[in-house]
């Protein structure tokens, strides 16, 4: 054989040794590249990096009614973080709520929605929390007190509340509404924040997305109740909602605001409209159609007549006499779920506190609302959060001035 074909020969047998390299290559980037999307879907960076910690490190801390869990370090660090777990350690800690060694988990991590994630998506997201920077980062994660410390009470806790199982796909709904309930019940686990709780602090099932109180905010109804929830608003609006943080009536603020700049607006078209038609499937409550929501308040009630002086003087401005305010600057209030809401915890605070909205590579204008709350005392701020609340066909319980004192009282604790 000559010294070309020799030569030929060996590039030949070269190429063909590195095509499986770089096919597997190929391949553990598509399944890394999918497991950063699905840690982006889950809003993992959200609970487990401190403000101005670095990303997946842990120690955000989380306030529960039963006392204060700290999110762990989820880098490959061999020490303080899961480098030394296997894979079989994340998927029973997400599927089965138990983590490394047996520990019992607590579930402010909501391995109650994890449970119904794919191990397809487990395996994608072990591979991309592999790629990450170990950064060596101690938390202290159980700062519950006794006997709320003892994890072993999880078990007991699971047993009434906990059903484990992946999620089950409706043969009766299209795809695309099967991926958006995939999304909102497990990756998304939207019910974490958007479902009432029991006394125990499980979901209440039987309310699933119905709005709950959340560290002095309320995360209002997404179901498809036309009063207090979103069953008003269009596909449309609701994905320009999650990719923007902005749509007709509302923006997003508080936790929502985080989510959205962590999660959603980084998440595809496709999977933003599938959870618009999974959410927006519904035929809404007996209020949302106008059968059992209660009357508003009369205009010449002296919480009204009061409230009306207080809004005229210090919100007109941004929110106009019709409540209607300014698409993507000034949320409307009339026709508002957040507004209306059972709780009106949100109002509250915002008036008291005020409030920076999310900015979005597409709406990079976070809209700010001053506080109010300096020169507005409780009573007043009692009466202009009720004339919302009962104003421009808006109707909804009155506030009282012990409705405001506990939302003034929870954010002087939080500072």
């Amino acid at each position: 054989m000559t010294r070309t074909r020799l030569a030929a020969a060996a590039a030949v047998t070269v190429l063909l040794a590195a095509a499986p390299r770089a096919e597997a290559a190929d391949q553990d980037f598509a399944q890394i590249e999918r497991g950063r999307y699905i840690a982006v879907t889950a809003d993992c960076v959200a609970c487990h990096s401190a403000p101005g910690g670095k990303p997946y490190a842990g120690g955000s801390a989380l306030q529960t009614p039963f006392g204060t869990l700290v999110a762990p370090n989820i880098t490959p660090d061999r020490e303080t973080g899961i480098g030394s777990w296997t894979e079989e350690d994340l998927r029973r800690t997400l599927q089965d709520g138990v983590g490394r060694g047996g520990k019992r988990l607590y579930p402010a991590m909501p391995y109650p929605a994890y449970t119904k994630m794919t191990d397809d998506d487990i395996h994608a997201l072990w591979a991309y929390l592999q790629t990450l920077a170990p950064v060596r980062n101690q938390v202290d994660v159980n700062q519950l007190p006794f006997p709320f410390n003892v994890r072993l009470v999880m078990a007991g806790w699971n047993l009434l509340n906990f059903e484990p199982g992946r999620f089950k796909p409706d043969p009766q709904k299209s795809p695309e509404w099967n991926r958006g309930a995939y999304l909102v019940e497990a990756l998304g686990h939207c019910g974490t924040c958007h479902t009432p709780k029991t006394m125990l602090g499980a979901d209440d099932t039987g309310k699933a997305l119905q709005g709950a109180n959340l560290q002095a905010w309320y995360a209002p109804s997404i179901t498809a109740d036309s009063r207090k929830g979103i069953g008003g608003w269009t596909a449309e609006q609701l994905t320009a909602y999650l990719k923007t943080g902005a749509n007709h009536q509302s923006l997003a603020s508080g936790p929502m605001a985080e989510e959205i700049q962590n999660s959603s607006s980084r998440m595809t078209d496709a999977d933003l409209s599938a959870i618009a038609a999974y959410l927006l499937d519904g035929k809404g409550s007996a209020s949302g159609q106008g059968g059992g929501g209660p009357a508003p308040l009369a205009a010449d009630d002296a919480r009204m007549t009061a409230g009306s002086a207080i809004y005229t003087d210090s919100c007109m401005a941004c929110h106009g006499g019709d409540g209607k305010g300014q698409t993507f600057l000034f949320p409307t209030l009339a026709g508002s779920g957040v507004v209306q809401a059972d709780d009106p915890a949100t109002l509250i605070r915002l008036v008291l506190d005020g409030s920076r909205a999310v900015a979005t590579d597409t709406r990079p204008t976070g809209p700010a609302m001053p506080p109010l709350g300096w020169r507005l005392d409780d009573a007043q701020v009692a009466a202009v959060v009720t004339y919302i609340r009962n104003s421009w066909r808006n109707a909804a319980a009155p506030v009282g001035v012990d409705d405001v004192a506990k939302v003034r009282r929870t954010l002087a604790e939080a500072q």
